[in-house]
């Protein structure tokens, strides 16, 4: 549903301390120009990879890096789980991009202040299809405690952002559409946060993505 359809347009929405919530964040342009670098991304060498967990599992969605390549649990300067490439450079642009992003949704002081004025140097990008899902999990392999920044194209989802302690309740279900930003630091940094579910088709038709992509930047701190 578009944002002038809705009987209550969407606003910014502090979902816990140090977590926003920002609709709309990226426009119908902007949408497009990361969906293309995306697509660039996917491509091999170190391209769209399924993600196989240490018990033999394998997550759902796929999931390409930039800047540093993550598996589980651990970074590494190339593809170990996968062709053994040199993972891709993490673009100037999109460093500034995380930037921006901390400023609109935390406040122009929090982005003036250390870490968050630490240069944003790891992408992770995740590619859900329909029945795609990612369980309860925290992000804490980096060194750096800079805020988390989750930017959503194509599907909406369900996302559930929880507490500090455990995957359980309390937490809060979010429905993230296509362009929106959500922004986690401070003490929410390692919250618990997870996707439940995906609304297939809900994507924006100009868009022309089937499923969702989530692109989360990070300051890694090496």
């Amino acid at each position: 549903m578009s944002t002038d359809a809705e009987l209550f347009p969407r606003s910014r929405r502090e979902i816990a301390p140090g977590a926003v919530h920002v609709p709309d964040w990226l426009d119908t342009g902007g949408q497009g120009q990361l969906l293309e670098a995306c697509r660039a991304w996917a491509r091999p060498p170190a391209g769209l990879r399924t993600v196989r967990t240490p018990g033999g599992g394998t997550m759902t969605s796929r999931q390409v890096c930039l800047g540093r390549h993550w598996y589980p649990y651990g970074y590494a300067r190339t593809v170990v789980d996968g062709d053994g490439s040199p993972v891709k450079p993490f673009p100037t642009w999109l460093a500034d991009l995380g930037r921006d992003a901390v400023r609109d949704a935390l406040g122009p002081e929090a982005a003036a202040t250390a870490p968050y004025d630490m240069a944003y140097d790891i992408a992770l990008i995740n590619f859900y299809d329909a029945d795609a899902r990612m369980g309860m999990h925290r992000d804490s392999d980096e060194k750096s405690d800079a805020p988390l920044v989750s930017l959503s194209l194509g599907d909406s989802c369900v996302f559930r952002f929880g507490n500090t302690e455990s995957r359980a309740r309390p937490y809060t279900d979010v429905e993230l559409r296509s362009g929106d930003l959500f922004v986690f630091g401070g003490v929410s940094r390692s919250a618990f946060h997870g996707v439940p579910r995906v609304l297939a088709g809900t994507s924006p038709p100009e868009l022309g993505l089937t499923g969702r992509l989530n692109v989360t930047l990070r300051v890694s701190g090496f």
